[in-house]
């Protein structure tokens, strides 16, 4: 196993242990009254952290494709792992975040439930889409909005995560929520779009061989 592969590996660890402390804490929150520290009232400390790991985990996964390109040490376990590495890490963020939270007393900010399941489905679609795609040993390129719905979602899910940061600072968290739930929907409309004009394009990958 090769040095990317190996990053690739330990963001899915990492994601796997994420997972385990959430749903600790979540226990803890709703069962035993847990309730984390916060910073002046508004940043719950762990959600600080999961912040701290979601930006972490997401420049790794810059880092393994880019040193696999680099050393050319793309390998097809790579391939393999890499998206299902991202697609945990966003998903379990996705469905985290749209939960209100029983610990963090500081926390008012969700996501709202429709966006995230319009951009969990979507991801599926996508990817059953490229598995057909991969059976016919055609490799097809993320397109421009692929990639400007990626930064819009990890832009949305770090703001949730800090609670609406710097949005908190118009002192009502109800304009607050109203501002994250436009970005979220912008995200996934722009996903949407994004996901049908890549299968359009692509759509030669669907016709049956002659």
């Amino acid at each position: 196993m090769n040095l990317p592969t190996k990053i690739t590996v330990i963001r899915i660890v990492s994601v796997i242990f994420l997972i385990l402390t959430l749903a600790g804490l979540y226990i803890a929150g709703a069962y035993f009254g847990y309730k984390g520290p916060s910073i002046n009232s508004q940043i719950d400390v762990i959600y600080l952290c999961l912040f701290i790991i979601f930006v972490l985990a997401s420049m790794t996964d810059w880092l393994d494709g880019y040193l696999a390109r680099k050393l050319h040490q793309v390998t097809n376990l790579g391939k393999f792992l890499d998206p299902i590495a991202d697609k945990m890490l966003i998903n379990v963020m996705l469905i985290f975040l749209v939960l209100p939270s029983t610990f963090a007393t500081s926390q008012n900010i969700v996501l709202p439930v429709f966006a995230t399941i319009i951009l969990i489905l979507r991801d599926i679609v996508v990817d059953g889409f490229r598995i057909i795609a991969a059976r016919k040993n055609v490799v097809i390129a993320a397109g421009m909005l692929g990639k400007i719905k990626t930064v819009l979602e990890m832009l949305t899910i770090s703001i949730v995560l800090l609670n609406g940061f710097p949005f908190f600072y118009i002192g009502d968290p109800f304009i607050t929520q109203i501002i994250v739930n436009v970005l979220a929907y912008l995200t996934a409309i722009t996903s949407v779009v994004g996901g049908a004009l890549y299968i359009y394009k692509n759509r030669q990958v669907l016709k049956e061989n002659d």
